[in-house]
């Protein structure tokens, strides 16, 4: 114990080291690919087992697990699922554009199943695999030590064609990702070419040659734009699109046949997605999704029903499924032992120079081995002509050391050209075998004179890889699967796509509660059923189709934009939904108006808005269109000038009419003129005054009406209990901003003060006035006669012995809801 070290280390500096070390492994040797090979570590450990068990394409098929085994066992000493699952991906055709191994037995598939059990597969290299690997016994890649000392694995492969591109890439590592999509065998090759040609090659240039990417899966390919970000910095996003068709079929019906998907696709998932569209009802038209696919291809199948909308429909499915998906390009690779984020020119350049250098060491390696053999061939073409002396030396020699030694000193042999000499095979001393060791000569002179050339002369190097690469794209490319189009297509939804077309009640009471009811539900109950919370009671109730859209202002200036189709769904006796279950209220604010929006085109009119403070603006009804977040928030309609004002009418006006407004307010001062003077102006502006008010005066209310109506009736109640009933006729019209005429006979004792205004009295219109004694007194606008202006009207109440007004309902007309 005396002798044990203890140190003592802060734990963030541990944690860091440790980190650090794990990640720098997992980014160089795990996750991310090498840019020379395009091969993640387990993946050129297994290609390099099955090659040195001979596991090859020429071959038959063997085991998985033996395969699995022998990469555990030798080189990637890890889990052997991991392994398994690797080997596995490199076998399927819709993940890898060239399949580096072929698999017999399951391999999984688009669906998302799992492979079969190793121990049930079997597996052996692919054809275009050997041309990753070859050469790789001529000392053209490093090799290192494996992870027990006990043999030696490649640090990279020769690889012939450059299968970064090729074949793409996946991986997340510590900091790093990559995303590399998979690319054309003969397009790749033929920028690799021009970019041998030209070693300053603009990005313009190499996208003439690779277009863009090609999935196994095929599909089609959006946005130039995306693709030249990636190419050119190595991030970048793109559209893909699954490649469809409508077909028309029996019964005057129409079906949506989708034949490729996007890549990395769980199939299953995407015919689950639109399965249930069709069962919610997020759309109507979908009779039926079917997954026709088998062994001769993908096909999904969406019937539709009769005369629904195909184009519609398919626009749907693209937009809200992954019928279409976003690839986003994140080219990261290791490069020197580094984590580099590349585009297309870093890649092939990258490439290239691993190639010049596989082939210079493949070139000293044959050299070497040329050399080697001619120094032999020399030897034996001599022994040929001196054949009996030598023949008599090996005689009297006392062994094969003294025979070798006897030749180095008699005939100035090497020591390689005497062992050579001494087990030469009795056959080969006929004397036709000079012709060939002559013939041999010759050739091996040929071959040392172009290895040279190859190692002298860059050119010639050029030429030899150029050679290769064209040889590899005239044995191995196909054509291209993926479509590139420059322009991402926009998707736009008809909303007669999206909204089953219904006719329904629409209701928005006054303490904010809303619903839809279905026209069967309405029918079925009396109209006074409606469901109400206690002293709740109705503010609009009208039909609208599920394609229209409500407005709803609040008395503090702001709007709520639905369309109908959203609103909760409810029985007529249903309560229906509060609004500020979604939607934040301030304190005392309300819904006090409600317009209904026909989908048939643009709403017309303008709507006039009078504020309790003085203010006045007219503003489309166009303008109060929907907007971002309309189901959490509410938009402005008219800006308030201070916390206090309030909206208190809010009228909406027709196109190619003239108007007037007439305004009244608590003191009892009416103001009548055009409305022409107000300004059309936008939803967030504030407006103009519209009167001018005595300190402590409010407006209590606006009335608009057709120009020159002098017969438009008012109503008005003061605090009193007084009603009055007078014509517009009544207040001569002034202008804009002006003080007003008294609508009442001002009193010294008790003055009457204006607390309620109504307008809409083409209808017999009641009303509850509630008094501070609390009484409840019911009052008609029918029963009122009309007054003239200078004069308080007649008692609606008895303010001895009801006391003075303290709140004012109109009453909710039932026997004007039309169903037709």
């Amino acid at each position: 114990m005396d002798n044990l070290e203890i140190k003592e280390l802060m734990l963030e500096n541990v944690m860091g080291d440790r980190f650090g070390r794990y990640s720098k492994y997992i980014i160089q040797d795990r996750a991310l690919p090498d840019i020379r090979d395009g091969l993640k570590p387990v993946q050129r450990r297994i290609l390099y087992a099955m090659d040195v068990a001979g596991n090859t394409s020429e071959k038959g098929f063997r085991k998985s697990a033996k395969t699995v085994g022998n990469v555990i066992g030798n080189y990637h000493p890890h889990g052997d699922s991991s392994v398994y699952e690797a080997m596995v991906r490199l076998s399927q055709d819709w993940k890898m554009r060239e399949v580096l191994v072929e698999m017999h037995g399951n391999n999984g598939s688009m669906d998302g199943d799992s492979a079969a059990a190793m121990r049930y597969t079997e597996a052996r290299l692919s054809k275009i695999s050997a041309e990753l690997l070859r050469d790789i016994d001529k000392e053209t890649v490093d090799f290192v030590l494996n992870f027990d000392d006990t043999d030696q694995e490649p640090t990279v492969l020769p690889a012939r064609y450059p299968n970064l591109l090729v074949n793409g890439a996946t991986g997340i590592s510590a900091g790093y990702a990559t995303d590399i999509p998979p690319h054309n065998l003969g397009e790749v090759i033929d920028a690799t070419l021009h970019l041998i040609d030209h070693p300053d090659a603009e990005l313009k240039a190499l996208m003439k040659y690779v277009k863009g990417p090609d999935f196994p899966t095929g599909a089609i390919i959006q946005g130039l734009e995306g693709l030249q970000d990636a190419y050119r910095t190595g991030k970048g996003k793109v559209v893909v699109r699954s490649r469809t068709s409508i077909e028309s079929i029996r019964g005057g019906k129409q079906q949506i046949v989708i034949s490729e998907i996007p890549y990395d696709v769980n199939k299953a998932t995407l015919v689950k997605r639109m399965d249930e569209i069709r069962i919610n009802r997020k759309i109507e038209g979908i009779a039926e999704v079917r997954d026709e696919s088998d062994r001769s291809g993908l096909q999904i199948v969406v019937e539709l029903k009769k005369e629904a909308n195909a184009e519609g429909i398919l626009n749907y499915l693209l937009k809200n499924t992954d019928l279409q998906v976003n690839y986003n390009f994140n080219m990261v690779a290791i490069d020197e032992r580094r984590p580099m984020q590349v585009g297309l020119h870093q890649i092939l350049k990258a490439y290239i120079r691993h190639q010049k250098i596989v082939i210079t060491r493949r070139t000293n390696y044959n050299l070497k081995k040329a050399e080697t053999r001619l120094h032999i061939v020399d030897a034996l073409i001599r022994v040929i002509s001196i054949l009996d002396e030598v023949i008599q030396l090996i005689r009297d020699s006392k062994d094969k050391k003294d025979s070798k030694q006897n030749l180095m000193r008699q005939y100035a042999f090497s020591e390689a050209q005497a062992e050579a000499i001494v087990s030469l095979q009795l056959y080969r001393l006929s004397n036709t075998d000079i012709t060939a060791l002559q013939n041999e000569k010759l050739e091996l002179n040929e071959q040392i004179a172009t290895y040279h050339e190859i190692l002298k002369q860059e050119k010639t190097l050029y030429a030899v890889m150029k050679n290769e690469l064209a040889t590899v794209k005239k044995q191995y490319a196909n054509p291209r699967r993926t479509t590139i189009q420059h322009e991402i297509e926009e998707i736009k939804i008809d909303t007669e796509v999206l909204v089953p077309i219904e006719e329904v009640i629409v209701v928005i009471t006054k303490e904010g509660y809303y619903k839809r009811t279905s026209l069967r539900s309405f029918g079925a109950s009396t109209i006074e059923e409606i469901g109400l919370r206690e002293g709740d009671k109705p503010l609009f109730v009208g039909k609208a189709s599920t394609l229209d859209a409500i407005v709803m202002f609040t008395n503090k200036g702001d709007y709520l934009h639905f369309p109908v189709h959203e609103l909760p769904e409810l029985k007529w006796k249903d309560t229906g939904h509060h609004i500020s279950q979604n939607i934040p209220f301030a304190s005392e604010e309300k819904i006090i108006s409600v317009e209904m929006i026909p989908n048939n085109g643009e709403p017309t009119g303008t709507l006039l808005f009078v504020s309790k403070e003085g203010y006045i603006k007219q503003t489309l009804m166009s303008d109060f269109r929907t907007f971002r977040g309309y189901r959490n928030k509410k938009a402005v309609a008219m800006k308030m000038k201070s916390e206090t004002d309030t909206i208190v009418s809010i009228q909406r006006l027709e196109d190619k009419q003239n108007y007037e407004v007439l305004l009244v307010t608590h003191f009892g001062f009416s103001l009548r003129y055009a409305v022409s003077e107000v300004g059309i102006i936008g939803t967030r502006a504030s407006g103009v005054k519209s009167i001018n008010l005595k300190e402590g005066d409010f407006v209590v209310g606006g009335a608009a009406f057709k120009e020159g109506d002098d017969e438009f009736p008012i109503l008005v109640l003061t605090q009193r209990g007084n009603i009055k009933k007078f014509k517009s006729g009544e207040v001569p019209i002034l202008g804009r901003a002006k003080r007003g005429l008294m609508l009442l006979k001002e009193l010294k004792a008790k003055p009457h003060r204006i607390i309620f205004m109504d307008c809409n009295l083409s209808i017999p219109n009641h009303y509850a006035i509630r008094t501070s004694n609390g009484k409840t007194i019911m009052v008609e606008s029918k029963e009122t006669p009309f007054s003239p202006r200078y004069s308080n009207g007649s008692f609606a109440i008895n303010e001895k012995t009801d006391g003075e007004v303290s709140d004012i309902e109109k009453e909710f007309d039932f026997s004007q809801i039309r169903i037709s």
